[in-house]
């Protein structure tokens, strides 16, 4: 028995030496992370096996490769998520693997004739009084570097659980590098619950920016959530819907006060996907909140509807050239409009009316293609806008009522692991009064993946 022990621990070291090697051919497209077998039952028998060593390894060679193939099958690419892991950690028979990972990531920004009042790209966040302090601004940046932990148990009764949380450093005042919670979700059976990316957003949607909040009329944001999606079709077809814990941003005025939220917002889609690897996509989604607030001149509370459609999509045209777009139109939606979020725009007084409140209609758009000169480098760029409609007038003149975002940019896989990119930013935002000013960035990103 100990003959066998130490020949099952001196195969372990020797297959996890051999996961570590990399593709002779250098290729790009090919997975082959470190996979490390963490427990093997001293209790088990090789029955009727005359050579327990071989097999073990071939034990050990099959759970490697199941391991693989369930974080390729789980993996979800898009905007702003996480590579598959370089390290796996799994039992022999694969019912329970775990993940560890990130990068590390390293920008570095000059905004000229111009600055944007944040360390993204926000075109909602130029000054509209130029001058000399915000002409020229450096910036350096460390906090969007990346760690996360990824869990996969296969059981019969639940089929795959996924477990994943990530974080990143983005949770304090600006260069306070505050750890910050992303993500924080268990998936089975079609259900996701916890902390996500809002259903309302597509993620293949959106092309790969330096910049980090990426196009303007993009709507990445995260929601603790109850979710079910199921593919049907032969694969062909995808129905999602939520219920979402809201996050409401709308100026009050005099007369109205924020109390808590008390229903969920409730976004829902159909997507159609195609290809061989079902790569290209088109999703129609809508989303139904309702924004509670107290009306302080009758004291009692009152609600506003609000609600939006958007129409997105990714397609692969050829095998060297992507589109990407979205297109979103609804009232009191801010917080699914990257540049209205957080700016007080989900509703506001009615001019002349001041006791009153009404949501605001607002849209926008982005539409970007990518061109893949190599396996290992790409070029891409597009334009994004998001407009705030007037409705009975507008309440202020400095209300935001459009922003631009134009990107381009470049980027390549200097190794497997290891990317660079530069871009070129330019933005402009107008006011309600008609006030209007712009910005211009170049940016540059080195990112090591682990």
């Amino acid at each position: 028995m100990k003959t066998l022990r130490l020949s099952l621990v001196a195969l372990l070291f020797a297959t996890s030496a051999l996961a570590q090697q990399p593709a002779a051919n250098g290729s790009d497209n090919r997975y082959e992370p470190t996979v490390y077998l963490i427990s093997v039952n001293e209790t088990e028998r090789m029955d009727d096996c005359d050579c327990p060593a071989r097999a073990a390894a071939e034990l050990n060679r099959l759970a490697m490769a199941v391991a693989i193939e369930d974080y390729c099958e789980t993996h979800r690419p898009g905007f702003q998520q996480v590579e598959k892991p370089q390290f796996i950690f799994t039992t022999r028979n694969n019912k329970f693997s775990f993940a560890l990972g990130g990068y590390i990531n390293m920008r570095v920004g000059y905004d000229f004739e111009g600055i944007v009042d944040n360390i993204d790209f926000v075109p909602a966040a130029i000054p509209m009084t130029p001058s000399y302090a915000t002409s020229q601004k450096l910036m350096m940046d460390a906090s969007t570097s990346r760690l996360y932990l990824k869990g996969i148990i296969n059981t019969r009764s639940l089929g795959r659980v996924v477990i994943f949380v990530d974080g990143d450093f983005r949770g304090g005042a600006r260069n306070s590098y505050t750890p910050r919670l992303r993500s924080a979700y268990v998936s089975m059976l079609g259900l996701t619950l916890g902390r996500d990316v809002t259903t309302f957003c597509d993620l293949m949607a959106a092309p790969n920016t330096v910049d980090f909040q990426g196009p303007n009329a993009y709507n990445l944001s995260f929601a603790t959530l109850i979710r079910y999606e199921k593919r049907f079709a032969h694969d062909h077809m995808t129905f999602g819907i939520a219920a979402e814990m809201p996050a409401v941003s709308g100026t009050y005025g005099e007369y109205a006060a924020a109390i808590p939220q008390r229903m969920p917002d409730f976004p829902v889609y159909l997507q159609y996907q195609w290809g061989p690897h079902r790569q290209s996509h088109l999703r129609a989604s809508a989303i139904f909140r309702n924004m509670y607030e107290q009306n302080l001149a009758k004291d009692y509370t009152t609600s506003q509807f609000g609600w939006g459609v958007q129409a997105s999509g990714h397609i692969n045209v050829t095998r060297v050239f992507e589109l990407y777009f979205n297109g979103i139109y609804g009232e009191g939606i801010a917080r699914y409009i990257q540049d209205l979020a957080g700016q007080g725009l989900d509703f506001t007084p009615v001019p002349g009316f001041p006791t009153h409140l009404q949501t605001m209609p607002m849209y926008g758009w982005q539409a970007a293609a990518q061109i893949n000169l190599t396996p290992r480098m790409f070029i891409s760029g597009g334009y994004s806008t998001a407009v705030v409609c007037k409705k009975n007038g507008f309440y202020s003149g400095d209300e935001y009522r459009k922003g631009q975002y134009i990107f381009g940019n470049l980027f390549y896989r200097l190794t497997p692991r290891c990317k660079f990119a530069v871009e070129y930013l330019y933005g402009t935002r107008e006011n309600m009064s008609g006030e209007e000013n712009h910005a211009n960035r170049a940016n540059l990103m080195v990112q090591y993946n682990f």
